[in-house]
């Protein structure tokens, strides 16, 4: 039975609530001000002082580009507003702002599939507790999320009556999500050519719309020219995003350690025990999982760098990490498939797969159950959900709603986009997660109408008599 116009504002009403208590129940369990949180605080402090500069432990301030300036001015303006250092402020804001990306979703899908899959999309969205974890988290993950539901949304909207509202919010939105994470800058890789291609097959280009789209690519260049030329004038380097491993110019980026590290790292685990504390604290060889090893002659090599590297001070000098190239290029040349595919493959399927419990209070091997019974079946259980949402998302895939392909292309440039990096983290799938639950909607809604058509079934008409 279809719901009337009052029983779905109600439904809507109660699923923005119930995200909402979520939310600020994860807030009080589990604050989270993490190192992230505090390097994009440092940056927002001195944006407020006219600078994009961290401060070092002596006071003194240095000019960096590490990071994108999108999320450091949202703090800087936070703290402007609720005074500085003031986190709770920011979690409450970004509490407001998922769930405002999540009844954007919802009308997103309201256009493509009807009211029912968009009561279903919010349903999904609103109580995901994943997405919700790093709503509480002042990192960069919810206002990215935000903005991709903008863009969806804006982009669904502008093809239905372009205009310049909507034309404003689609470059809004994908400016912002390159503002926020270099990777960000896929959505505006995805969605652009969909616009411009269902522009093109519904209305054709027109002059008016020829004039909108120039203004609007003007306005989406803007800050990254102004960016690029900022980098430019202080370190003399073409950089319009940021840089891969974080590191400013003139630093080094450890191309041996990161490229040993692909020689074997595959999960989670590897990342936080081993890749996080090299360099600056101590590398634990015991915490190497035997695939780190293909002969005892590579062991006892790889426990001579660790100690040497201990003993100077958790330095990963210039030679130390020559010889973890060294390791790597021998590893490679060994088995090329394994550090070409299967690693890269196996690392893809962990931040796809894993139970997303890296913000709970959880140790991270889970997979121990005689180490912690509760924490296991706990993970066990955000596992299966993983999954169900993977699996609804594939189900709407299959019904091939408005749109599909291009979700489909977001999904696989991030995925191939994930498969280089050297240390898996199950935060860097979120960015799909919008369009997980749009996909999700719809099967919901689907498989609900075909299992009310057979319970109540429409009664058969009468043949015509002879």
């Amino acid at each position: 039975m279809a719901l009337s116009r009052k029983g779905k504002g109600l439904s809507a009403t109660v699923a923005l609530l119930g995200g909402a208590w979520m939310r600020l129940a994860m807030l009080k369990a589990l604050p989270q001000v993490t190192g992230d949180t505090l390097l994009y605080g440092n940056l927002a402090k001195n944006l407020l002082h006219g600078r994009f500069a961290l401060t070092d432990g002596s006071g003194v301030a240095h000019a960096t580009l590490i990071r994108l300036p999108g999320y450091p001015l949202c703090l800087a303006l936070c703290f402007r507003l609720f005074g500085i250092d003031n986190y709770t402020a920011v979690s409450y804001l970004q509490i407001g702002l998922e769930l405002a990306g999540c009844a954007l979703l919802a009308d997103f899908v309201r256009r493509i599939a009807g009211d029912r899959a968009a009561l279903f999309t919010l349903w999904v969205a609103a109580l995901c507790p994943f997405t919700a974890s790093y709503a509480v988290a002042p990192l960069t993950e919810t206002p990215t999320l935000f903005a991709i539901a903008l863009a969806l949304w804006a982009m669904e909207r502008f093809l239905g009556l372009p205009g310049w509202r909507s034309a404003l919010a689609f470059t809004f939105a994908i400016a912002s999500a390159a503002l926020l994470r270099p990777d960000g800058a896929l959505v505006g890789v995805v969605l652009a050519p969909a616009l411009l291609i269902g522009l093109k097959g519904m209305r054709g280009l027109t002059p008016s719309v020829f004039r909108m789209g120039a203004v609007c690519l003007l306005l989406a260049l803007l800050p990254f020219s102004v960016w690029t030329a900022r980098n430019w004038r202080v370190f003399h380097v073409i950089e319009p995003l940021a840089p891969r491993y974080a590191t400013d110019p003139g630093e080094s980026t450890n191309p041996g350690w990161q490229r040993w590290m692909k020689t074997w790292c595959l999960d989670f685990v590897s990342t936080s025990d081993i890749y996080w504390n090299v360099p600056g604290s101590t590398f634990d060889v015991s915490k190497l999982p035997n695939r780190a090893f293909d002969s005892q002659a590579q062991r006892a090599e790889t426990e001579s760098i660790a100690a040497a590297y201990n003993d100077n001070g958790q330095d990963l000098s210039v030679e130390l990490d020559a010889r973890f190239g060294r390791l790597a290029a021998e590893r490679i040349q060994a088995d090329p498939l394994r550090y070409y595919l299967w690693l890269p493959l196996g690392r893809m399927a962990d931040m796809w797969l894993r139970p997303r419990v890296e913000n709970l209070n959880i140790d991270s091997d889970w997979w121990v159950y005689s180490h912690h019974n509760a924490e296991t079946r706990f993970s066990w259980a955000y596992a299966a959900l993983n999954a169900t949402y993977l699996l609804l998302a594939l189900a709407g895939l299959c019904l091939r709603p408005r749109y599909w392909p291009w979700m489909l292309l977001y999904f696989v440039l991030r995925s191939a986009l994930l498969m280089t990096i050297e240390a898996p983290e199950a935060r860097y799938t979120l960015e799909c997660f919008p369009m997980l639950f749009a996909l999700g909607g719809i099967a919901l809604a689907a498989g609900s109408q075909k299992l009310a058509g057979q319970l109540h079934p429409e009664p058969a008409r009468n043949s015509p008599r002879q």
